[in-house]
């Protein structure tokens, strides 16, 4: 058995109503993220300086080194760029999430008491502001442990909300297992908040952003000014709030760093954005934890049975009868790459299909012959499987007057003497008159095309079936 972990699939073409508050057409939330005081420096132990997101182009690490340069400008997020924004917001009326790292927050207690009287929700940035891919998952959770204590000494209360940021694959298990957050937010994969299983933990996910985020001030292809910066914000926003106008309501994050957008000139963008949408009706602008409150409430996850995640038996128990009277199907696709985008029914239909399609010719024909004559013999004995059953009632086959039936029983048997296999049409996409039209069509083909038709129709069929039953 082959799984795959990765979900291609989300909400697909399904995305749910998010229902914000009031009626909004889009939830518009911002993020400051405060590393200053929490990034490498061997001033906190580490063996080198920092090298990430800042002002210095191509800056590399220095190896037991202090990075005067560098050090600067993480101390000007905090001693300037905070305040900034700080009265940028506040002025606005906006609250604001803060992925504060629990280390650089102890060294800011001026910066945490001005978060606090905001109103903000100040969430957790992990422990330090470093890397975490190489980090053992023992090490890993211990961070994580330690994050959250000091996070609840320095702030007075743990963290509800966690962003680690430069993530190992093991981060967002690790922190779900933890089992006290109300959402995570080390994804970037959807527009909407969704849920995720996690052992025995159903965790919401609240996706993050690294494009509608004033990192790319410091990266290539990047903003160079602010006037980007806002024209960027902008489209998204309008396209967002476009389609929430049709019904879709979505989610804008945007994400912001204290020695980045904190320069005069970087914020004069942000400060354009914000003007901008404030003339805008349906315009909710949350923090993180409200968003995961309403997502809670308004739609509360309900597990569900999986077909990626069933035993053998259990799945070709269930999808055995999709192909009519042929389990061998879903037993070879049991056997496939399965994965979340095929816990829903195209997925399965996807997999089942595909082994159909793989088999041989004889095997592909067993397939059709298992298939009843309609309004056949096996109708008339009551016989037919209840999938069978319940399609030709949804054409009106089983209630067909002595002429109606005689003619389907001379097209029957003329087809079958003809082709070798009876006729086969997905009958709930007809009514009676377009089956008998397609009968008579069909039964002057030829049996190469003909076959081909009906192998087409049985996929239908099985398509049908899997919508019934997921």
């Amino acid at each position: 058995m082959t799984r795959y972990a990765r979900n291609m699939i989300g909400y697909g073409p399904d995305a749910p109503d998010p229902q914000w508050p009031g009626g909004a057409k889009i939830a518009v939330q911002f993020v400051l993220n405060y590393e200053e005081g929490g990034e490498n420096c061997v001033l906190h132990g580490d063996q080198a300086s920092e090298a990430f997101l800042s002002d210095i182009a191509g800056a590399a690490m220095w190896q037991g080194k202090r990075h005067w340069n560098m050090e600067s400008i993480y101390e000007y997020g905090a001693r300037a760029g905070f305040w900034r924004l700080h009265r940028l917001f506040t002025s606005a009326a906006i609250p604001v999430t803060i992925y504060g790292v629990a280390s650089a927050l102890a060294r800011s207690p001026e910066q945490v008491e001005a978060m606090k009287n905001a109103g903000w929700e100040i969430a957790s940035h992990g422990l330090k502001w470093v890397e975490h891919k190489d980090m053992p998952e023992d090490e890993e959770r211990a961070a994580i442990a330690e994050a959250i204590r000091l996070h609840t000494e320095v702030v007075g209360e743990r963290p509800l909300g966690w962003y680690t940021g430069r993530c190992s694959e093991n981060t967002v298990r690790l922190v779900a297992e933890e089992g006290g957050f109300a959402y995570v937010s080390d994804t970037y994969d959807d527009d909407l908040p969704y849920w995720l299983e996690v052992g025995d933990r159903d965790q919401l996910i609240i996706p993050y952003t690294l494009e509608a985020n004033d990192m790319r001030f410091a990266t290539a292809p990047g903003y160079i000014t602010g006037e980007q910066f806002y024209q960027y914000l902008k489209d998204a926003f309008d396209t967002l709030y476009a389609e929430g106008s049709d019904g879709r309501p979505a989610m804008m994050s945007i994400g912001l760093h204290c020695r980045l957008i904190g320069r005069p000139g970087k914020m004069a963008g942000l400060k354009r954005f914000i003007d901008y949408i404030a003339g805008f009706e349906g315009v909710w602008t949350p923090t993180r934890l409200d968003i995961a409150v309403h997502w809670a409430k308004t739609h509360p996850h309900t597990r569900k049975t999986r077909p990626s995640q069933m035993d053998r038996d259990t799945f070709v128990g269930t999808f055995g009868g999709i192909f009519e009277h042929s389990p061998w199907i879903a037993e070879r696709a049991y056997d496939l790459e399965l994965g979340p985008a095929h816990d829903r029914a195209a997925g399965v239909h996807s997999a089942l299909a595909r082994m159909f399609r793989s088999a041989s010719y004889d095997e592909r024909l067993g397939v059709l012959r298992a298939h009843p004559d309609l309004a056949g013999k096996l109708a008339a004995a009551k016989r037919l499987t209840a999938e069978s059953t319940s399609e030709q009632s949804s054409a009106g086959l089983d209630a067909l007057t002595d002429a109606e039936r005689a003619q389907f029983t001379e097209l029957n048997t003329a087809y079958t003497e003809k082709h070798g296999f009876p006729f086969i049409i997905a009958v709930r996409d007809h009514d009676k008159a377009s089956i008998l039209s397609a009968f008579q069509r069909r039964i002057a083909n030829d049996t190469a095309t003909e076959f081909t038709e009906a192998c087409k129709q049985v996929e239908r069929i099985a398509r049908l079936r899997l919508e019934d039953l997921l």
